[in-house]
């Protein structure tokens, strides 16, 4: 197996491409089997979040596979040709496994170190099982990634503080309110990341939370958990007004917020200002709302600089989790390597058993005709011995008459003679 993988993320690729390119969770299953009918790629995983959308696969050793799969990337997700040739990357081998435990192990996140990656990792790997594109090659591949990158976050400390990009909202909106006691916040979404900025708010000391969800059963249940009130989508600008703190992170294609919703709830309001963020790719919130006055709309490419103030103490963390990730590439490498040898070694033992079966039936003729039996497994023992050495020796007698000792000296490793100088047979 080859390991090939072509995507783009935050460093290459503005938000306004990466929503275009980002997978729904229900749009996974048919990107998954249609990846895999491409030439050459046997087994697929879609990994697509707020930050990245990242094609892995396992390849013949055609060298084309990258440029087509981003080819289909852009046809798939109905982008002009060459759309994306200025923000995609293609990896292969030990450097596509190096970035995938780096991405799994939130080293090559936004914020470094966060760790809802390592599940929406998993999550991917799990949507591709259920898809039917991994098999035992590339599923033994990204078995090692998950490993590998729990031993980051476990042995380095790459995760120990609370830095994320729903920290980093809520260290944005500090910039805004000084006193969040006075605050109410509408959280739009229920998933993990929502969670996550509701347990931030609430620590900081917002009082009062509004969870917004298409399945009102699940904003209750996250509303419970942090002590808030849930509502449904379609009553958000009801509830609009009351918000001085917006943030939506939700799976839709389409925004769920417009500018009309937000100047209405300004009105109410009396201009009194709302904190949004948008953490949702694609966006959850009209761009055109920035254009209100006040109103302080960021995107999740916005948090940047607050991500970059609060990395400094996940520096020195990370120098030790990038040698854990070296030592573990290569691990990968050698596995991959011996795999390569096992279809030598198979080839070799039926080679072996052939001639064995050959020499057998040649003797168990021999005593049935009644031949000595001493003399036929004396002559079987003699001419099995001759088969299997005589291709090694025609080998070994010509790599002695071209001078390749290095041959010799694994020749002689190998059939386990131990070493003297540079002896032919």
């Amino acid at each position: 197996m080859s390991l090939l993988l072509v995507g783009l993320n935050h460093e290459t690729a503005p938000v306004s491409v990466r929503e275009r390119v980002s997978f729904a969770p229900e749009q996974l299953p048919e990107g998954l089997r249609a990846a895999c009918t491409l030439p050459g790629i046997s087994e697929a995983v879609i990994l697509s979040t707020c930050n990245r959308t990242e094609i892995i696969v396992a390849t013949g050793e055609d060298p084309a596979c990258a440029a087509a799969l981003g080819k289909w990337l852009e046809a798939f997700r109905a982008l002009s040709p060459g759309e994306l040739a200025a923000n995609l990357y293609s990896l292969e081998g030990p450097e596509a496994m190096r970035h995938l435990v780096r991405v799994a192990s939130g080293l090559d996140s936004l914020v470094m170190g966060e760790p809802q990656i390592l599940g929406q990792f998993k999550t991917a790997v799990g949507e591709a099982r259920r898809a039917g594109t991994v098999g035992s090659e590339l599923g033994r591949t990204m078995e090692q990634v998950l490993a590998l990158a729990k031993r980051v976050r476990t042995d380095s400390g790459i995760g120990q503080n609370p830095v994320s990009v729903a920290f980093a909202a809520v260290r944005l909106a500090r910039h805004i309110f000084d006193d969040f006691s006075q605050t109410t916040a509408l959280l739009i979404g229920a998933g993990e990341m929502i969670g996550l900025v509701a347990r931030h708010l609430k620590e900081a000391g917002v009082p009062r939370l509004i969870i917004a969800n298409r399945t009102v059963a699940r904003a209750e249940q996250v509303a419970a958990e942090h002590g808030g009130e849930a509502i449904a989508l379609a009553q958000i600008p009801e509830h609009l007004a009351r918000a001085d703190i917006v943030v939506s992170c939700t799976a839709s294609q389409l925004p769920v917020l417009g500018k009309g919703a937000v100047e209405q709830a300004l009105r109410v309001r009396r201009r009194k200002p709302m904190f949004m963020v948008d953490i949702a790719v694609p966006r959850d919130i009209e761009p055109q709302v920035s254009e209100l006055r006040d109103v302080y709309l960021y995107s999740v490419d916005d948090l940047r600089q607050i991500i970059d103030d609060n990395l400094r103490a996940r520096e020195q963390a990370a120098g030790k989790a990038e040698i854990i990730v070296a030592e573990g590439v290569e691990g990968w490498l050698r596995g991959q390597r011996g795999l390569d040898a096992v279809g030598t070694l198979r080839d070799y033992r039926s080679q072996a058993e052939r001639l064995r079966d050959q020499e057998l039936e040649r003797a168990l003729k021999s005593l049935r005709t009644g031949a000595d039996p001493e003399e036929v497994l004396t002559q079987f023992g003699r001419n099995l011995t001759n088969k299997l050495v005589h291709g090694p020796s025609i080998e070994l007698r010509r790599a002695g008459e071209e001078g390749r000792h290095e041959l010799l000296d694994w020749a002689r490793r190998l059939l386990g003679l131990g070493h003297h100088g540079d002896d032919t047979p």
